[in-house]
């Protein structure tokens, strides 16, 4: 059996693809590393003008099975670039933009080979473009491991850097268990269902023979402990901190935001569409994982020293934000899939921002560690640059949810609503505590922004010229963040037409 393909409806992952290969063959003939930069920048921003281009046509879908086969069944595809999946690839190459102009400096200043580095971002983006339109378990898998290889070696391009190597160690240790954990889980739904394309396996699963009930059962749980793992939750969560903390902060900012959209995606997809027979038996574990997660995230973020670490824990109790609504089970799930992508889209903005400010400030003929990047070392930042300070405390409160960043209050309530009205009440009342706990944190960071050095001029200092690109990724989301705090809900209209 042949499938066709419509090369049109893969166009943004295909274009990736070829510019991946071309980069490596430039990289091989010594390219300059702006010639690189700019192959890397520029087939993103040609992908994302593919899927604005395909966004006002009509849905295509290719890789379909035939119509009829396997008695009569609905024309089944592994790839589908319908509205939802090309909001999210618009997410994802959006950030992923904002990512290479992060990695610029980062490249030269780490001794990191531009070439490597750039094929791998590509190639990671490329799994994450292909996981949002996966519509079968096998592609979807495929393209998780597509996501997570490179940035396993993204991790580690620091080569001189041990901490950088311990961290790339960690995440492919904890990456395989939770591959291996999810293709047992898959396993198990196929020889439950016989089916690996989404929309043949619902059907199939709401009408299992009783005896094969705890078989689907597993598998369910199973697969769900694999996206776990990939969005950072407790009890999966322990890899995030010493990784991003390792990680060149563009590639922390990557994992953080596209790697998190990407799994989020692929987590509603197979809930929606493939599992919805079993939201009794996923809903309440989600419910569970999801205050663990926000609470955890939360508690341990209070006692961080460093913006990195605190970055990394907020980040994992936002996972438990964005978990609190899939809860809600299959009553009201086109609602709850709708806050989740709608909160994932409004925390890539904030999450970005405030990377973008980390990565900007440096310690002046400071080493390249980790270590330089403690809380107190802010302090003064509004009197040495006073236009990043407020960008960063404008970024600061709209994760904490507080005018006047609106579009973070706005997302905060878009999950307690749909969370509300799924009947999850006591999981939207430990929300509601998390999002306190949370205020203090971020309020503490921002109010040192606007605090005096203990001794002037003597302590790390924002370099008052951290370069084009950085400059551009802050007026960038510090625009998308003033433009979306003006008028969150286009991003709910546009989520809800999407899903």
């Amino acid at each position: 059996m042949i499938q066709s393909i419509d090369y049109a409806a893969i166009a943004p992952p295909l274009i990736l693809a070829v510019a991946a290969i071309g980069l490596l063959l430039a990289d091989a003939f010594d390219a300059p590393r702006r010639v690189l930069s700019l192959l890397s920048g520029g087939s993103l921003a040609v992908a994302l003008i593919a899927v604005v281009a395909l966004a006002s046509g009509d849905r295509r879908d290719t890789l379909c099975l035939p119509d009829g086969l396997r008695g009569g069944g609905p024309r089944s595809c592994s790839y589908v670039a319908d509205d939802f999946t090309l909001l999210f690839q618009g997410i994802v190459l959006g950030a992923a933009v904002v990512v290479v102009l992060l990695s610029l400096q980062e490249i030269t200043d780490s001794k990191i080979p531009a070439g490597e580095y750039h094929f791998l971002l590509l190639a990671a983006v490329i799994g994450a473009l292909t996981l949002v339109a996966a519509r079968d378990l096998v592609l979807l898998l495929v393209a998780l491991e597509t996501l997570s290889l490179p940035v396993f070696a993204l991790v580690a391009l620091r080569r001189y850097d041990g901490t950088a190597s311990e961290a790339a160690l960690k995440l492919f240790l904890v990456s395989v268990v939770s591959t291996a954990v999810m293709l047992f889980g898959i396993s198990l739904v196929y020889g439950a269902t016989g089916a690996m394309h989404l929309d043949r396996i619902a059907p199939a699963l709401s009408r299992l023979p009783s005896d094969l009930d705890p078989v689907a059962t597993a598998g369910s749980v199973l697969v769900l402990a694999g996206f776990a793992f990939k969005v950072a939750a407790v009890p999966f969560h322990f890899w995030a901190p010493d990784v991003y903390q390792g990680s060149p902060l563009p590639v922390a900012a990557f994992l953080s935001v596209v790697s998190k959209a990407a799994g989020f995606a692929g987590l509603a997809i197979v809930l929606a569409l493939g599992l919805p027979a079993y939201a009794h038996v996923w809903g309440p574990v989600i419910a569970v994982l999801a205050a663990l997660t926000m609470t955890i995230g939360n508690l341990v973020a209070l006692r961080q020293r460093t913006a990195i670490r605190l970055l990394a824990w907020s980040s994992v109790a936002q996972s438990g934000y964005m978990l609190a609504p899939l809860s809600v089970g299959d009553d009201r799930l086109p609602e709850a899939v709708a806050a989740t992508t709608a909160y994932v889209a409004l925390y890539a903005v904030m999450n970005l921002g405030a990377f973008a400010v980390v990565i900007g400030f440096r310690r002046r003929n400071a080493p390249l560690t980790p270590s330089w990047d403690t809380l107190d070392d802010y302090r003064g930042l509004a009197r040495r640059s006073p236009a990043v300070a407020t960008a960063l405390a404008f970024f600061l409160i709209c994760l904490a949810g507080l005018p006047p960043g609106v579009m973070g209050l706005f997302a905060k309530v878009v999950v307690f609503r749909a969370t509300v009205a799924g009947g999850v009440t006591w999981l939207a009342v430990v929300m509601a505590i998390n999002t306190v706990i949370g205020l203090y944190y971020y309020l503490v960071w921002a109010v040192r922004l606007f605090t005096p050095e203990a001794s002037p001029g003597t302590g790390p200092a924002y370099d008052p010229a951290p370069g084009l690109p950085v400059r551009a990724a802050i007026t960038a989301t510090a625009t998308a963040a003033l433009v979306l705090s003006t008028a969150p809900q286009i991003v709910l209209q546009t989520v809800t037409q999407a899903t």
